[in-house]
């Protein structure tokens, strides 16, 4: 058996030993409540490394309807486009929920631009070396018409770093078996590009900055503490 078949098989399994257990226990402790809240403009600063924020361009970068429907799911939502010395340009979007439940889990990127009329070119996940270890996150390239998106992004829920859905449920069962309901946050980073090995390594850039001028009680938040572990193929 390959080791993905090996890693859908044990999901599998935890699957159905979480729902098994479901009747027993249900979780009623907040994650959020036990941590200083959440503020994302104060949370992703203005100004880091070589970047600031470019408030001359408009960032609505999602259609009115995507966007009414992250206000309903997400207890708070932010879009900033940045730019640097060169004048390259990064689009940031962050959406964090206090209750990372069935109902509130975060809204896949490689859902939502489809939805919205994109064609997802490729998708793969990846590891990116930080300082501070290695981050999983997941690059996909959006095409509509002649607009050309190289996307990056990660989801943290609680504690953790994860990039597919089946990481995003194991990891909520796994607080859920400790009576606790997980926070969560998706952190998509974008740019306009049709050289994908340019605007990978941009944001590449972008996102070590970022983290490095981020204040330590946010980074962890956003980047999660358990930097290096790799994440599980989907």
């Amino acid at each position: 058996m390959s080791r993905a078949r090996l890693h859908a098989a044990f999901a599998a399994a935890l699957l159905v030993g979480a729902a098994a257990l479901g009747h027993v226990a249900k979780p009623t402790e907040h994650l959020a409540e036990q941590l200083t809240a959440m503020n994302l403009e104060q949370a992703f600063p203005t100004r880091f490394g070589d970047w600031r924020e470019d408030r001359e361009v408009p960032t609505a970068i999602v259609s009115p309807d995507v966007e009414a429907m992250l206000a309903k799911l997400y207890a708070q939502t932010l879009s900033r486009i940045y730019v640097n010395a060169q004048g390259q340009r990064i689009m940031l979007s962050v959406a964090y929920g206090g209750d990372q439940s069935d109902a509130t889990r975060a809204h896949r990127p490689d859902v939502c631009y489809p939805a919205q009329g994109f064609d997802i070119t490729a998708s793969r996940s990846e590891l990116l070396s930080l300082p501070q270890g290695e981050l999983p996150i997941r690059r996909m390239t959006a095409r509509l018409n002649t607009r050309i998106e190289p996307v990056s992004f990660w989801f943290a829920v609680g504690e953790y770093v994860v990039t597919s859905g089946q990481q995003q449920k194991i990891t909520q069962l796994k607080y859920g078996l400790r009576g606790v309901i997980p926070d969560g946050m998706l952190v998509r980073v974008s740019s306009i590009d049709r050289d994908e090995a340019a605007a990978y390594a941009l944001q590449a850039a972008f996102i070590r900055e970022l983290r490095q001028g981020m204040r330590p009680e946010w980074s962890a938040r956003v980047f999660g503490k358990a930097l290096g572990a790799a994440p599980t193929p989907s």
